[in-house]
């Protein structure tokens, strides 16, 4: 293939299959150096022999267990002292086993240090850094249950509104430090996520689930049109737009200094 321009390096998270799989093949495309991180060094190692000669690019391999927090930490420290890095795409994830109140308590709990702990740790080290350097982009895969928490597993609906609400609590402070921040929440996608939590994606209905390639090649468009939020099923973003709004709307009423008044609780007498 031609030669592409060369871009800054990108640290991709739960590289060694899927979202993250695709991500890593797509930005070696674009001519970014990559470092893999996943726990399958056998896959990673894989996987970047493969993407380093179909690319002419550089791809490191760093095994990580991300619901460890030395691991996490080895991770943020690759991040903070690799200059060369200016994008991490934070998609290391686990889903549920089954519905909340059958699932294993030590298992949600291994959810919520990878899903949120890991993220929360790695995108805040992204940013503090980039925004130093003055220069940097973060990708972070949140889902789209976050919008809908009632149809789906509450312990990792919350994690992935964690990851929503991150994302646009960073964009507000950073981005006028030169960090740009993306978050992507796809549907379902076909995955090894749905065979790892011990179902199959093949039980659900195919004309909502997306491919991988599909998933991250609209997202990729999204983060290149600059949009905070992309949701790659979306067809109407005005439908997106709408719904900040009314969510904005909310913001000059929810802190006053006594209860609305459709509660009909008289106001405390002052002390004396």
């Amino acid at each position: 293939m031609s030669a592409v321009e060369k871009k800054g390096k990108a640290l991709v998270t739960g590289a060694s299959s899927g979202i993250g799989a695709t991500y890593a093949d797509r930005l070696a495309q674009r001519g970014h150096d990559l470092v893999l991180v996943a726990r399958d060094e056998k896959r990673l190692s894989d996987l970047a022999a493969k993407l380093s000669a179909q690319y002419d690019v550089a791809v490191d391999v760093l095994k990580a267990d991300l619901t460890l927090r030395d691991d996490v930490r080895s991770v943020e420290k690759r991040l903070r002292e690799d200059a060369a890095i200016e994008l991490l795409v934070n998609n290391a994830g686990i889903g549920p086993k089954g519905p909340l109140l059958a699932d294993d308590l030590d298992y949600l709990e291994a959810m919520i240090d990878l899903n949120v702990v890991a993220v929360n740790r790695l995108a805040i080290a992204a940013a503090q850094t980039f925004a130093a350097r003055g220069k940097g982009s973060i990708i972070n895969i949140a889902s789209v249950v976050a919008l809908v928490p009632e149809r789906f597993h509450g312990t990792y609906n919350a994690t992935k509104a964690f990851v929503l609400n991150l994302t646009q609590s960073i964009n507000t402070e950073a981005a006028g430090k030169g960090v740009k921040v993306q978050a992507v929440l796809p549907g379902l996608t076909r995955t090894e996520i749905f065979d790892r939590a011990g179902g199959s994606i093949d039980r659900l209905d195919p004309s909502m689930v997306m491919d991988a390639t599909d998933l991250v090649d609209a997202a990729l468009a999204g983060f290149d049109r600059g949009e905070l939020v992309t949701i790659p099923s979306l067809p109407d973003a005005a439908d997106w737009e709408a719904f900040t709004t009314a969510r904005l709307v909310l913001a000059p009423n929810l802190s006053h200094d006594r209860p609305a008044a459709r509660y009909g609780i008289e106001r405390a007498a002052a002390a004396v």
